[in-house]
């Protein structure tokens, strides 16, 4: 193992997971940009997270090589960043990657002047790629300084163009939300469910929009079911842990990328939830209840506080720890209920998952998903249903404690207030509408958690972890953060959840706030900034903090009669509305905010 770089000393998992890279890392800060300048070096920016399959593939084969990093070392340098800890770099130096290329991922690498604009970029580099990629551009650096400058100031005056709101008329009106509707309307996937073809990602905020509105139009209810059941019985779905995987990679909801994140799985608890309260579906309340089972036996720390995530693979290969081989299945369950369940869950000796990629070859292993429910599926084994769902159940008992004895994927411990606060709204409202007092108290003793360590100094902090918290935090951690709070006091009615709520609020307000537009940015007023200070408006596979600040406010202002947080949110989606209408797809959690705002006959709350 290579002696420790300067990562060595910090707490986030994937910077850590660097440390022993023979790169010359820096975490992000001034003494990195000191020393490009004082050198005369350009900066390699590298951006990923602890559990991203390709970020590990990269370091291995790049980070990792001495070559690879003699280069680097000598010719710019380096800078790792945890996207998680800070979503303000990712979402502005994201931003700038696809501007210039026309596409972004993970990892992200990032070329920058010592001023910090980026002036190229891309995702992964293969070795050989990267050696001439890095070496052609320090050149180009050292020798075409102004052409270099040139496309920086390019890519900078992009990149704050894209924070200009659209040409669209500033209104508030439901005609935004209506277009939202008919936007997923014409891009619903009528056989499989969700929208859009592959990938394909949970689209939670297309489901908290259409669960708003099903109230008053039925019609949407067909979106609202087909999409729960197509992610609950497809392979994203972890049938034997519960819990979801991050997306789809093909438009069935059967191939996933392995990796399972909280934000996540706290956002589908409270779809399947509120689809179970609409449709009184106990399939859908099971699969909500499997998230919660999940975190608790899988995320939570010993104080309550959940972990972000868990990794895609274990053993070196995506995956190995959730596929399984038919005769593995048949010695753990015997032939009867071993064949039973292989029928149920489309397992064969030949495996389902035959791909060569992803270093597998022909291992005949399965992906365990269904092609119907389980209560279908005892009617065409002439079986019981009571009896079929209890041997089933038995038999995923019997494969969890197998898998159990796995190699793990790496979890990632870190606690992020906004994730936590996502898993503390779901966890109080399910509490509060299935009568279960057990939700109640793990929201309860999450939300202590962040209140007390996360908000001990009165600021709110981004992240803690090993008793260390950040001294970043953003907007999203602070609209979440008072959702949460008042979920709770709406479960509990204890006054001081909404006493906190209050307190955030107005210090979101006074931090945020955007006094010429009305809106949001994403970072606080005196925190250290990109070169351009981020707004995060449309929706992410994390809803826009922009739109959930708005509905926050509209939320606190039904809990606390006081105006100045409904005038507050009606100027922030006054200003946010031409996003809505020229974005209707992807703007769903402002569709959903100017439907709170607004209420009607047609969207009342």
């Amino acid at each position: 193992m290579q002696p420790g770089n300067r990562l060595i000393h910090e707490k986030s998992p994937y910077l850590l997971q660097h440390a022993h890279n023979p790169v010359d890392w820096y975490p992000w800060g001034d003494e990195a940009f000191d020393v490009a300048r004082r050198q005369g070096k350009p900066i390699f920016l590298s951006i990923g997270y602890s559990t991203c399959r390709w970020c590990h593939i990269m370091e291995r084969e790049v980070f990792e090589d001495v070559e690879c990093a003699r280069i680097l070392n000598d010719l710019m340098v380096s800078i790792k960043v945890d996207r998680e800890e800070r979503p303000d770099l990712d979402h502005v130096y994201m931003t700038a990657v696809q501007l210039l290329t026309g596409a972004g991922g993970w990892p992200m690498s990032a070329f920058l002047l010592p001023d910090g604009r980026l002036f190229y970029g891309g995702t992964y580099f293969p070795p050989g790629q990267f050696k001439r990629v890095v070496a052609q551009l320090a050149a180009s650096y050292r020798d075409e300084r102004e052409k270099v400058e040139q496309t920086a100031s390019e890519v900078a005056r992009s990149v704050a163009d894209g924070l200009t709101p659209p040409a669209e008329e500033r209104m508030l009106s439901r005609t935004l939300v209506s277009q939202a509707l008919s936007r997923l309307d014409q891009q619903y996937d009528e056989v499989h469910g969700g929208f859009g073809g592959a990938p394909k990602f949970p689209p939670h905020g297309a489901l908290a929009l259409l669960i708003h509105a099903q109230r008053e139009r039925p019609n949407l209810l067909q979106m609202i079911s087909g999409t729960l059941d197509g992610m609950a019985l497809g392979g994203i779905h972890d049938h034997i842990g519960g819990g979801f995987h991050r997306y789809s990679t093909d438009a069935e909801w059967f191939l996933p990328h392995f990796e399972k994140m909280l934000s996540d799985n706290a956002l589908l608890a409270r779809a399947y939830v509120d689809g179970y309260l609409l449709t009184k579906d106990p399939f859908y309340r099971e699969v909500a209840e499997g998230i919660f089972r999940w975190a608790a036996r899988e995320m939570t720390g010993p104080e309550g506080a959940f972990c972000t995530g868990m990794d895609a693979e274990s053993e070196g290969v995506e995956g190995m720890f959730y596929l399984w081989r038919h005769h593995d299945i048949m010695s753990l369950l015997g032939s009867e209920d071993g064949e039973l369940f292989c029928r149920a869950y489309q397992v064969t000796a030949d495996g389902n998952y035959r791909e060569e990629h992803r270093g597998l070859g022909r291992t005949r292993l399965n992906i365990l998903y269904l092609k119907q429910r389980l209560s279908n599926l005892a009617v065409s084994e002439q079986v019981p249903m009571m009896e079929f769902e209890t041997r089933m159940a038995h038999a995923r008992a019997r494969l969890l404690a197998a898998r159990d004895q796995r190699v793990r994927p790496f979890t990632d411990d870190k606690v992020i207030t906004a994730w936590n606060a996502m898993m503390v709204s779901s966890l109080a409202h399910a509490g509060r509408v299935l009568n279960d007092p057990h939700h109640i108290a793990a929201a309860e003793k999450a939300a202590r958690f962040l209140l007390t360590h996360l908000y001990a100094d009165g600021q709110l902090r981004r992240r803690w972890r090993e008793g260390e918290v950040s001294r970043e935090v953003f907007l999203d951690d602070h609209a979440f953060l008072i959702q949460a709070l008042l979920e709770l006091h709406e479960t509990t009615g204890h006054s001081p959840w909404l006493e906190h709520a209050g307190r955030l609020a107005d210090e979101m307000l006074a931090r945020f706030g955007d006094d010429r537009e009305g809106d949001f940015f994403f970072t606080p007023s005196d925190a250290e900034q990109p070169f351009v200070r981020p707004k995060e408006v449309l929706d992410q596979p994390i809803p826009s903090s922009s739109g959930t600040a708005a509905q926050a406010l509209v939320r606190l202002t039904a809990a606390t009669g006081d105006d100045r947080y409904r005038a507050a949110s009606g100027r922030a989606l006054l200003a946010l509305s031409p996003w809505a209408a020229r974005t209707p797809r992807g703007a769903e959690n402002l569709a959903l905010a100017i439907a709170q705002f607004l209420p009607s006959p047609l969207f009342a709350s």
